[in-house]
């Protein structure tokens, strides 16, 4: 646990009780603060309640008058599309608005102690793919290479409620651009930025918003190294903004679709070939073709950024390569969960929109695609690129015959169930091809989450191998 520095005997209201919001009120309690703890769900009050922490309606006009500081849980909006009445209030009473982000940075120094020589510096990955898969990767890659590490923020624990790494070890976070926004401290050692595609944008009001959240992690949080994905116009214009010269090595570019050039650090992944360049001479280099745990060039790029990532850290390339090729994937995300007959079997569940299930569509040539369920917006059009990998569509979900007939020039089989999906699409598998399960929809009409629907596809395949 981190205990919160600066609260002592003051009172700070926590808003939403969830894991962070819990996590919140231990740690400043830890730290000689007084939590005050509110959430819409009576359920959530209660459990706060009875584990002995003070609750209070902070939708009251009074609420305010003796909080020195209010603290979000990530899912509540602050400012768009409208902010949360109690958010609204505390800053109608002028009272300082912060998250768990902005806490640990606050704090963690002061966590250390006078025990360690060298404190543990903080990597913060941030972007609107990939940050999962490049957090993980930089988790394991420094576990392999026998680093003191941990993992936290936006995948794993609630980063106050993180015992800290050994002496001179490293606690990577992975930041959400909801998080990266309210945070009043912003301090990494090293910032990553993958890649911005629209996401949230209602969240804060438009593309430029969503950007300006993501920007905040470098141009408010300056950290020694800012490694940034440069394949779309925000990243190359981030880029140029960090840099103060073209050959500044605190700035290293990252690429998956091109090979970067110029005196600085770059790190790219042309045609699957990752290299590393410093002042125009290379110095590391990593074949991710034959690395079955990071499949096509979206993790390609996750790849160059957890390889940069770790050479900012001072790793050698050798021991970066290593890590990489020891990764088995996160679950749920191009994880590849058995083979048989040299036929793979892919559970890529998390792919619950078109763009997602393109990326995994163009990781894999010759696919059995497993497909359907709940439809969002915005349909299934943006997957016309990816479509002829695909040599077969079965396809499940409450509408799947309406879901196939979109998918012209496919074959398709309506099966409706994972069961059905997964016994048709193995029995016609032949060898060199990849049965995927990359949905491009919710799994809400059949399942609680996509976690629910990716474990489901697992337990078919792997009761009939």
């Amino acid at each position: 646990m981190i205990p919160i520095k600066g609260y002592r005997d003051r009172k700070v209201a926590i808003l939403g009780l969830g894991r962070t919001g819990m996590a919140t009120a231990r740690a400043v309690q830890a730290g000689g603060g007084i939590p005050i703890c509110w959430d819409d769900n009576p359920k959530m009050v209660e459990a706060a309640a009875k584990e002995g922490f003070a609750v209070e309606n902070l939708s009251r006009e009074w609420a305010f008058s003796s909080i020195a500081a209010l603290v979000v849980s990530p899912g509540i909006a602050h400012l768009y599309p409208n902010p949360n009445r109690v958010v609204s209030a505390a800053m109608r009473a002028g009272v300082p608005v912060d998250n768990d982000i902005g806490l640990f940075f606050r704090s963690y120094i002061h966590a250390c102690g006078e025990d360690y020589e060298n404190f543990p510096r903080v990597v913060a990955v941030t972007g609107s793919n990939g940050k999962s898969t490049t957090s993980a990767l930089i988790h394991h890659i420094l576990d392999k290479a026998g680093r003191s590490v941990r993992i936290a923020g936006n995948i794993g624990r609630c980063v106050l409620d993180i015992d800290l790494p050994k002496d001179g070890g490293v606690v990577v976070l992975e930041l959400s651009s909801y998080q990266i926004e309210l945070a009043r401290a912003l301090a990494p050692d090293v910032a990553v930025f993958t890649n911005l595609t629209p996401d949230h944008l209602e969240r804060h009001g438009g593309r430029g918003g969503y950007f300006a959240a993501k920007r905040r992690l470098f141009t408010q949080g300056v950290p020694d190294r800012a490694i940034i994905g440069t394949d779309e116009c925000e990243g190359l214009f981030l880029a140029d903004r960090m840099l103060e010269e073209s050959n500044d090595e605190r700035v290293i570019r990252v690429s998956a679709n091109r090979k970067l050039s110029g005196p600085g650090w770059v790190v790219s992944a042309g045609k699957g070939l990752l290299s590393e360049y410093r002042r125009k001479r290379q110095v590391g280099s990593v074949d991710l073709r034959e690395i079955r745990g990071l499949p096509g060039r979206h993790n390609h790029q996750n790849a160059c950024a957890a390889y940069a990532a770790c050479r900012a850290l001072g790793l050698a390339p050798k021991l970066i390569e290593s890590g990489l090729r020891s990764y088995a994937g996160l679950p749920h995300r191009s994880q590849h969960v058995a083979e048989r007959g040299n036929v793979g079997f892919v559970n890529d569940s998390k792919a619950t929109n078109a763009d997602a299930a393109l990326t995994a569509l163009m990781a894999f040539e010759r696919i059995r695609w497993i497909c359907g369920g709940l439809e969002k917006d915005g349909g299934i059009e943006r997957l016309r690129p990816g479509l002829s990998n695909v040599i077969k569509a079965y396809v499940i979900g409450r509408e799947a015959a309406a879901f196939a007939v979109k998918l012209e020039d496919v074959e398709t089989e309506i099966c409706g169930t994972m069961s059905a999906a997964v016994e048709m699409a193995m029995k016609e598998a032949c060898p060199g091809e990849t049965v995927l399960l990359a949905p491009a929809a919710a799994s809400f009409d059949q399942y609680d989450n996509f976690e629910q629907r990716g474990d489901d596809f697992i337990r078919e395949v792997k009761s009939r191998l």
